[in-house]
């Protein structure tokens, strides 16, 4: 009877213990089947409310929003449907060419004192600006999918020349060169999409006495389909350049910088050449060197005293003089030819700094004279650019790092040392670290790097470490970033090793942050904190992110009620789904989080979305969730595009 109750007794417990056996077992990893269907399930949630973003943004007024939610749509439609990506393209350049046209008509002076017509070109120029960014916009998603297609649209969508008011004329407009940068940065685009279309529009470019900076891409990229029609293009490239004034041609000379920095191509089986820069080299090695030649010859030609250049140069205003001539005003005079000659020779032989061993290996004679140049405006052999700028290339190592401190300037060297011993940090050395932090850094900065060993240290003694201990360590600390910051790492380090310990923390962290928000940064930090739980509690990451929704519609709100007196967020009564203020950008950041969370748990997501009062944050979230969802990537600047502005003002900061 004993045996039999002890037999009982022994099953009844492996019964009660399966469980608890089961749950330890590592979870196997889902087959390819079950990740195919559960792809198929997140694209079919994803269209399905993409089309409820289409439908709702139909109710939008402002023709922007409409614009932004149709090319967003089209470019996440594109491998799906593309007749019906096809036809939202073209309804977005509608709507831009439209608003082009609006905003090229004069407004119609009248009457009013000269306050509330500033205040009427201010408008102006806003609603100028938001209407190029829109077509940029638009011209450069398109060519992600079809190089066609965003060359239809550039010219859809251009703008007639606007007609000056003869009652307030204050110069030119920067029409042209906002098209001419515009059509650079489409160039660079799609260089990698159609090499061959990218390469006949670049040498149409050139013939018309322009030099995109995106030229060194497209040969690049043309060489992978044609190498002689590469060649070709390269050659005619720098034939150009060495006909042309590179310091009366601003755009000329940064496009020789551009192609000379990388270094030289050099045939196959040769070896490789230093490289000054990160860019694949373009020209080989006897356009190469013939370009060089002719640049320095051009930089050379700076003086060394200020006597021929006006205080304040920093601050001029650029004014098209013709095909591909930049000339130079300043906002009070004009400048004289010698003294724009001699600032596009300041920038053109800074700009060639990077390629001084070029200059030393393959222009010996000329070597000597730009080392004494350098020399007399006070760098002696340039001491950054041979030293220090090779050692941070790519992703530097902490004895790189330490290297390069030694040998940059001395107002450097406490950043780098301290870059240094972050990064031995992050590579795992601990006492590499702290030996860097105490032979080079004093003050601020190494109690900085010990506060952060003490945290790794703290984490990774993961199974003796108390949550107790942490608080106190985390209570010496000042600031809330600080101690948010400080929190998440240790959370990171012991998510591994103590998975109970790392949900501790993070709830230290989330307490932190609960609250409501005072400023940008604070928002910011739930965002970084309901990050950090996605990897280890999905739905408390929700629970972090819903304060903050509650709280941006209240902002939402207010912001609408002080349209037109201290911010100018609503017309019309609708919020500009158009980033560039904090506003904005936060809600956009908590869209992000919520794609990120989609992933897993999609309705719950898409509920959180819902959950913004107005329509235009609403659709934002949702756009971000669908991206998310198709693994549809934003667009992207391409390698050697420009910088677009809508104006061609040099501001001084």
């Amino acid at each position: 009877m004993k045996k039999l109750f002890a037999l009982a007794l022994l099953v009844g417990l492996f019964c009660l213990s399966e469980p608890v056996f089961t749950q330890e077992q590592p979870a196997q990893k889902p087959s390819a089947e079950e990740l195919e269907k559960q792809k198929a399930e997140r694209e079919k949630n994803a269209y399905t409310l993409l089309d409820q973003v289409i439908d709702e943004a139909q109710s939008l007024r402002l023709p922007e929003n409409r614009v932004r939610v149709q090319m967003n749509a089209a470019d996440m439609l594109w491998d799906s449907n593309q007749g019906r990506a096809r036809s939202l393209f073209m309804m977005a350049g509608d709507g831009v060419a439209e608003l082009g046209r609006t905003q090229s008509t004069p407004p119609n002076r009248g009457g009013g004192n000269a306050t509330q017509w500033e205040n009427v070109r201010t408008i102006d120029a806003r609603a100028g600006m938001r209407s190029f960014q829109l077509r940029q916009e638009l011209v450069l998603t398109a060519a992600r999918h079809d190089a066609q297609l965003a060359y239809q649209l550039l010219a859809a969508t251009k703008p007639p020349m606007p007609v000056q008011n003869t009652a307030d004329q204050r110069g030119p407009r920067p029409q042209a060169t906002s098209e001419e940068n515009l059509e650079q940065a489409l160039l660079a685009r799609v260089a990698a999409l159609d090499p061959k279309l990218a390469a006949q529009n670049a040498d149409q470019m050139i013939e018309k006495g322009q030099f995109p900076r995106s030229l060194g891409e497209v040969i690049k990229q043309l060489r992978g389909q044609d190498a002689e029609a590469a060649d070709k293009l390269a050659d005619k490239t720098v034939k150009r350049l060495q006909a042309t004034n590179l310091l009366t041609n601003e755009e000329a000379g940064m496009l020789a910088q551009a192609l000379l920095n990388p270094g030289p191509r050099l045939p196959a089986g040769q070896g490789a050449t230093e490289q000054t820069g990160r860019r694949a080299p373009v020209l080989d090695q006897a356009a190469y060197v013939e370009l060089l030649s002719s640049a320095v010859d051009a930089a050379l030609k700076m003086t060394t005293t200020n006597q021929n250049v006006p205080r304040g140069q920093a601050n001029v205003r650029r004014v098209q003089g013709g095909p591909g001539v930049n000339v130079s005003q300043n906002v009070n005079q004009t400048l004289t030819q010698a003294q724009v000659e001699q600032i596009n020779a300041r920038r053109l032989f800074a700009g060639l700094q990077p390629a001084l061993s070029m200059i030393d290996q393959y222009l010996p004679a000329k070597a000597p004279l730009v080392r004494q140049k350098l020399s007399e405006i006070g760098i002696p052999l340039n001491q950054l650019v041979t030293s220090v700028m090779p050692a941070l290339a790519g992703n530097p190592t902490a004895d790189a790092l330490v290297q390069a401190a030694a040998n940059a300037p001395q107002q450097m060297q406490s950043r780098l040392y301290q870059q240094a011993a972050f990064k031995a940090l992050e590579e795992g050395d601990t006492e590499r670290a702290r030996q860097i932090a105490t032979d080079h850094l004093q003050n601020n900065a190494r109690d900085q790097v010990m506060q952060r060993i003490d945290f790794r240290e703290l984490a990774t003694r993961a199974e003796g470490t108390r949550i107790e201990e942490i608080r106190q360590a985390v209570a010496r600390l000042q600031s809330d970033n600080q101690k948010v910051d400080m929190l998440l790492q240790v959370a990171r380090t012991a998510q591994k090793t103590n998975p109970k310990l790392a949900l501790q923390v993070l709830e230290e962290a989330r307490q932190i942050t609960n609250r409501r928000a005072t400023a940008y940064e604070q928002f910011e930090q739930q965002l970084r904190v309901a990050r950090a739980f996605s990897t280890v509690d999905p739905a408390r990451s929700f629970e972090v992110l819903e304060p903050g929704i509650t709280q941006l519609n209240e902002l939402l709100s207010a912001a609408q009620v002080l349209s037109g007196f201290e911010i100018s967020m609503f017309r019309d009564g609708e919020m500009s789904m158009q980033a560039g203020n904090g506003l904005t950008t936060t809600i956009n950041r908590f869209g992000q989080e919520l794609a990120v969370l989609a992933r897993n748990d999609f309705e719950r997501a898409e509920t959180h979305a819902g959950r913004f009062q107005y329509a235009e944050p609403r659709i934002m979230a949702r756009l971000s969730i669908v991206r998310a969802l198709l693994e549809v990537k934003p667009s992207e600047p391409q390698p050697g595009q420009p910088t677009l502005r809508s104006d061609n003002v040099i501001r001084q900061d």
